[in-house]
């Protein structure tokens, strides 16, 4: 930091011959090192007084209080976030994270132990998290004081001397000292705004006037805005974090959903969200475009025409694409996924529904090759039956009984279905994967050559089901489209404190520092009746390399070049 130069005219009271004498006279101990001092000649070794409680806790608080430990909070919260994008959690894919403990016997416990599969709700991130809002509260408030203070003030007098300044100039001007030390404030003060400087014009008696000029106030404006804005986005996030939900749903065409939890098919949210919050509305599918090129068959465009209809008003037309989500009730709605949902019908001999629904099979890959689990758990009598298989959305024969879906369009759909039967395990009270068949209480039907059975059906047909367990009949093929809603009220806030932070920061960086004293001198010091002798000096915050230029300017505009009026403010 640049030594003040004002500072450097007087010595400190307690150091002059008086000081000491003082101190000698109020019988305090003399100076360490001197006659009679502890750890002089004759004298015990110095004794350092002991800080207690409250100066440990006081010497604490300074060091948590202080910008490089608020810094490193910042670095160290960076660092600990690492982990949620590197390990499963279990708030957003409980699925991965029991994978991840199976795969992982060992060393799977101790990170579910230390939190690292749960990382941003965990203890030492929380704690960090804390310390680093405290800390940074603990540095704005007493540096917002002394910038508040220090605007208030006037900027400070002119020291005595020039000559150890990075920036020097002068210059002889016509008129009274008086006369041109108000010329220089009007020439400091303005007009531009960005070269506007505070001034203060002071009488040094003796015919001799200075002018005091300070610029640069926001460039510690923009460091506690900067500081500011990032204790807002930490309370923005943790707000969010609190009171943030997301949930994803399946719709097949032609059928609604509703913003109920149970009506989701996965659900995740804050400690602090409160499902009697969510807004009442209703979505129904009413149909799902999508185009593909006729010659790579990559995808060009998907498109759900959806209709929400919520209480008290009649149902509104909405489109749902990639990349543009739907806005209703507080809560984004983002298209993540699309696919085919076989309409099946299965009856037991006696021609009895016991099963009549849609199920979404997955897309694996480009022309849409989808897998996919038919559950028929109310079989009237037998035993329970489920059905796997593979769905071909444009079937191509290569083969005996082996096909390929060569195109995404529906142009000639196929499903092809293993038979099982037993016990599904859905009574045993283990949630099970709705796409997936847990085959441990299940025996796969067989032909009379012991081969596996396969059924084949396009869509109008029933085929009869192996040892006479019924029929299975192919209704239709709609499309089915998988959202996501979020809902997070602190995102316009992060946004907001986002675009304060960046802006303080640039301030901080780009917005200069500089002190600028003039002082007129005339009389038996001046060159001649109606001559001013004006010498000037300036001091700049840290290296500045325009510091010089900016003096230039600035004798410049008092010698007429650049005034533009007396704009400035001016103090006695």
């Amino acid at each position: 930091m640049t030594r003040d130069p004002q500072t450097t005219e007087t010595s400190p009271r307690g150091y002059t011959p008086e000081g000491l004498e003082d101190v000698f006279s109020a019988g305090q101990q003399p100076p360490a090192g001197g006659p009679g001092a502890p750890g002089g000649a004759g004298g015990a070794s110095p004794q350092l007084p002991s800080l207690g409680v409250v100066g440990w806790l006081r010497w604490a608080w300074r060091q948590l209080t202080s910008m490089r430990v608020a810094l490193l909070l910042l670095m160290l919260l960076a660092v600990a976030a690492v982990p949620g994008t590197v390990f499963p959690q279990r708030a957003q894919d409980p699925d991965k994270v029991a994978t991840y403990l199976t795969d992982h016997p060992d060393l799977g416990p101790l990170l579910d132990r230390l939190g690292f599969f749960g990382v941003y709700s965990s203890v030492w991130f929380s704690a960090i998290y804390l310390l680093l809002f405290v800390s940074l509260v603990g540095c704005i408030l007493p540096r917002s004081r002394t910038h508040l203070r220090a605007m208030r003030g006037r900027p400070p007098r002119a020291p005595r001397r020039f000559d150890r300044f990075p920036a020097q100039a002068s210059a002889e001007l016509d008129g009274a000292p008086q006369e041109v030390a108000e010329r220089a404030a009007a020439a400091l003060g303005g007009p531009r705004w960005w070269r506007r400087f505070r001034v203060d014009v002071r009488d040094e008696g003796r015919g001799t006037w200075s002018v005091a000029a300070e610029r640069g106030y926001l460039r510690e404006t923009g460091n506690l805005v900067f500081h500011l804005a990032l204790v807002g986005l930490l309370v923005s996030v943790a707000t969010g974090q609190l009171l943030h939900y997301r949930g994803q749903a399946i719709i097949v065409e032609g059928r609604a959903f509703a913003n109920t939890q149970s009506d989701y098919d996965t659900f995740e949210s804050g400690s602090g969200f409160s499902a009697s919050s969510l807004e009442p509305f209703s979505m129904r599918l009413d149909s799902f475009e999508s185009s593909f090129d006729p010659d790579t068959l990559q995808s060009r465009d998907f498109t759900a025409h959806v209709t929400i209809t919520e209480p008290g008003s009649e149902g509104v037309q909405e489109q749902i694409k990639v990349n543009h989500p739907l806005d209703i009730a507080g809560a984004k709605v983002y298209l993540q996924g699309n696919g085919y949902a076989p309409q099946v019908t299965v009856r037991d001999p006696e021609g009895t529904v016991t099963y009549s629904g849609a199920v979404p099979f997955l897309p694996q890959d480009t022309v849409y090759t989808s897998q996919g689990v038919i559950k028929v758990p109310d079989v009237t009598s037998g035993p329970q039956i489920g059905l796997q298989g593979v769905l071909l959305p444009t079937a191509q024969q290569i083969g005996d009984g082996i096909y390929r879906s060569v195109d995404p369009q529906p142009t000639d759909p196929l499903l092809a279905l293993a038979v099982w039967t037993g016990d599904l395990g859905l009574d045993d009270g283990v949630p099970q994967n709705v796409y997936q068949l847990d085959e441990t209480g299940l025996t796969q039907a067989l032909d009379d050559d012991g081969r596996p059975v396969t059924l084949y059906l396009r869509p109008g047909e029933t085929v009869d089901l192996p040892d006479g367990l019924g029929t299975l009949t192919f209704d239709e093929l709609p499309r089915f489209v998988a959202l996501d809603l979020r809902h997070d009220p602190s995102l316009a806030w992060v946004l907001t404190f986002s675009l304060l932070a960046f802006a303080g920061l640039a301030t901080s960086l780009f917005v200069p520092r500089r002190r600028v004293w003039l002082r007129m001198r005339a009389g038996d010091e001046g060159p001649g009746p109606g001559r001013t002798v004006v010498t000037a000096a300036a001091l700049a915050r840290g290296d500045d390399v325009g510091l010089q230029a900016e003096l230039d300017r600035a004798m410049d505009r008092l010698r007429g070049a650049d005034v533009d009026g007396p704009t400035g403010r001016t103090g006695r």
